[in-house]
C-alpha cells in the first residue's frame, strides 16, 4: 500500500474520522460476508471450547449458577445491542477502535485497538493449546511428547491463518461449515437432552454455604469470560455487506444464538448427570451423551466437536486479530505494515499475529511453566474489556452530547438504558478478571503508550514537513 494515509493528510495531525453512516470503500471484486456468515462469525467466536467444560465448572455452586448465567446473558445482549447501534452509524472495519476514536480521539482509539490486538493473539495461542488436549483423545500419539503437542498446536494455529490468507471467501466458508458442524452435537445435548431430563440429578439449588448473592457472584466469575466475542461482526464491519444493516442484526442474532446454546446445554447436562458426578467430571458433555444413549463413545464425539469448535473460533479470531490493527494503521496509529491487504484480508496483520501466537505457544511448551501461560490468558480477559468499556462510554457520550447525527430521538431513553447496562456489564468483566490479571493487563496497556508515542511523533513530523 502507499503512504497516503500518513503523509497526505491535511494540516492537522489526526486523520479524519469517517462520517457517521459512511461505509468503508472497497476495491471492486472483493467478496463480502452476508448476514448468515456474519452471524456465524459472532456465534463461532463466542462459543469456542469453553462450553464443553462450563457445566462441570459451575456445578459446585449448585443450580443457582443458572441464575448467574441468565444475568450474564442479559448483559451480553445489552452489549450486543449497543454494538449494533454503534455499527449502524460507523460501519467501518475496526469496531471498538472506530467508536472510541470517533468519541474521544486518537489516543482512546489506539488503546482500544492495542488492547484488542493483545487479546486476539494471546487467545489464539490459548485456544490452540486447549485444542491439543482434545486432539490427544482422538490421536493418543500426539500427547506422547511435548514436542508432538507443540507441533500439533502450531498446526492448529497455522491452518486457520492459511485459510485467512486465501481470502475472505474461504474465511466465510470455513466459518459457516465449522459453526454448523460444531452446533450439531451441542444441540443434540441442549435439545435432545431435555427429553432425558431427570430433576433428581439437579442437586441442591445452593451447594455452598455462602449467601445467594455471593454464590451468584462466585459462579459468575467463572462464566464471565464465556461471552467474549460479541463484537466480532462490528470489528469486521468492512467485510460485511450492507454493514449499517447487517452488523447489528448479526451481533444480536449471534449473541442470542450462543446464549441459547449455553443455557440449554448447561441445563440439560445438569439434568442428565448426577450432581455428585458432575462436580468432578472432566468431560461433562461426554457424560451427558453416555447418559442419553449408553456406551462410552461420548468422549470421542465430544472431542471431535471440541476440535471443530476451536478450529472455527481460531478461524474467526485470526480474522479479527488483523482487522483492528488494519483500521488503526490506515489512520497512522499502528505501524504501516498492518495496512497491507490482499484478497480482502489484511495479510500482514494475520502473519504478525500468528507468528506472535506461535512464539508464545513454543515458549509455553519449552519453558514448561503453565502458570506463566495461564496468567497471560487471564490478562486477555482484562484487555478484552477495555474496548468494551470505551465503546459503551462512546455510546453514552453520543447520547449525552446530543449529537443528532448519531442519535435517534425516538430511541434516546432505550439506547441510554442499554448503554448504561452494557457499561455495568463491562465493569463486571473487569472485576471478574481478578487483581493479578488487571495489574498485568495495565502493564500491557502502558507498553502500548510507548508505541503510540512513536506513531504520533511520526505523524506529527509528516504534518510539519514541507511535503505534508
Amino acid at each position: 500500500m502507499t503512504s497516503t494515509t500518513t503523509t497526505a493528510a491535511p494540516a492537522q495531525a489526526p486523520a479524519p474520522v469517517p462520517a457517521p453512516g459512511t461505509a468503508e470503500p472497497r476495491p471492486q471484486g472483493e467478496r463480502r460476508f452476508g448476514l448468515p456468515v456474519a452471524t456465524c462469525l459472532v456465534m463461532g467466536n463466542i462459543i469456542g471450547g469453553g462450553i464443553f467444560l462450563l457445566p462441570a465448572s459451575v456445578a459446585p455452586f449448585g443450580t443457582i449458577s443458572l441464575v448467574a448465567f441468565a444475568v450474564l446473558t442479559l448483559g451480553a445482549i445489552a452489549l450486543a445491542l449497543v454494538f449494533g447501534r454503534l455499527a449502524h452509524r460507523h460501519p467501518q472495519t475496526g469496531g471498538p477502535y472506530v467508536y472510541a476514536r470517533a468519541a474521544f480521539g486518537d489516543f482512546a482509539g489506539f488503546l482500544a485497538a492495542w488492547s484488542y490486538w493483545i487479546t486476539t493473539w494471546v487467545s489464539n495461542a490459548a485456544l490452540a493449546v486447549a485444542a491439543v488436549g482434545y486432539l490427544g483423545v482422538l490421536f493418543p500419539a500426539i500427547g506422547a511428547h511435548k514436542w508432538s503437542m507443540c507441533l500439533a498446536a502450531l498446526c492448529v494455529q497455522w491452518l486457520p491463518a492459511l485459510a485467512n490468507l486465501a481470502g475472505t471467501r474461504y474465511v466465510g466458508a470455513v466459518q459457516l461449515v465449522s459453526t454448523v458442524l460444531k452446533f450439531a452435537p451441542l444441540l443434540l445435548v441442549a435439545v435432545g437432552g431435555l427429553f432425558f431430563f431427570d430433576p433428581a440429578n439437579l442437586g441442591p439449588f445452593q451447594a455452598t454455604g455462602q449467601s445467594a448473592v455471593g454464590a451468584v457472584s462466585a459462579s459468575a466469575a467463572i462464566l464471565l469470560f464465556s461471552y467474549l466475542g460479541v463484537e466480532s461482526a462490528a470489528v469486521s464491519a468492512g467485510e460485511v455487506r450492507d454493514p449499517a444493516r447487517n452488523v447489528g442484526r448479526a451481533t444480536i442474532l449471534g449473541t442470542v444464538g450462543a446464549a441459547t446454546v449455553y443455557l440449554l446445554g448447561t441445563l440439560a447436562v445438569f439434568g442428565l448427570v448426577a450432581h455428585e458426578k458432575l462436580v468432578s467430571s472432566e468431560a461433562p458433555f461426554s457424560d451427558a451423551v453416555n447418559a442419553m444413549f449408553g456406551g462410552t463413545w461420548g468422549g470421542t464425539a465430544v472431542a471431535c466437536a471440541a476440535v471443530i469448535s476451536m478450529a472455527g473460533a481460531l478461524n474467526g479470531w485470526t480474522l479479527l486479530s488483523a482487522q483492528t490493527p488494519y483500521a488503526a494503521a490506515k489512520d497512522g496509529l499502528f505501524p504501516k505494515v498492518f495496512e497491507t491487504r490482499k484478497r480482502g484480508v489484511p495479510v500482514a496483520g494475520v502473519l504478525v499475529t500468528v507468528v506472535l501466537a506461535s512464539a508464545l505457544t513454543v515458549y509455553n511448551y519449552t519453558a514448561g511453566s503453565q502458570r506463566v501461560f495461564e496468567v497471560l490468558v487471564l490478562v486477555t480477559t482484562f484487555t478484552a474489556t477495555v474496548p468494551y468499556l470505551l465503546s459503551t462510554a462512546a455510546q453514552i457520550y453520543f447520547l449525552a452530547s446530543g449529537r443528532s447525527e448519531r442519535v435517534r430521538p425516538g430511541r434516546l431513553v432505550r439506547d441510554a438504558v442499554l448503554a448504561c447496562l452494557a457499561f455495568a456489564f463491562s465493569m463486571w468483566l473487569v472485576a471478574g478478571s481478578g487483581y493479578a490479571a488487571v495489574y498485568q493487563g495495565v502493564l500491557f496497556l502502558f507498553a502500548g503508550v510507548l508505541v503510540y508515542a512513536v506513531m504520533a511523533a511520526r505523524r506529527q513530523r509528516a504534518t510539519d514537513s514541507p511535503a505534508g
